[in-house]
């Protein structure tokens, strides 16, 4: 069950990544967003 949890959080920060990636065409702000989308899927990974 919480490997479908992770799964979820994987699928689920990967579709806004492309999301914004689609709206902006901007290199550094997509780097920087894509930074925090790791951050926070890391911290609802390992901090429960």
């Amino acid at each position: 069950m919480k490997l479908k949890k992770i799964i979820g959080f994987i699928a689920f920060f990967i579709a806004i990544g492309m999301l914004i990636m689609l709206i902006t065409r901007s290199r550094l702000l997509g780097l920087i967003i894509i930074a925090l989308l790791l951050f926070l899927g890391y911290h609802c990974i390992c901090c429960d």
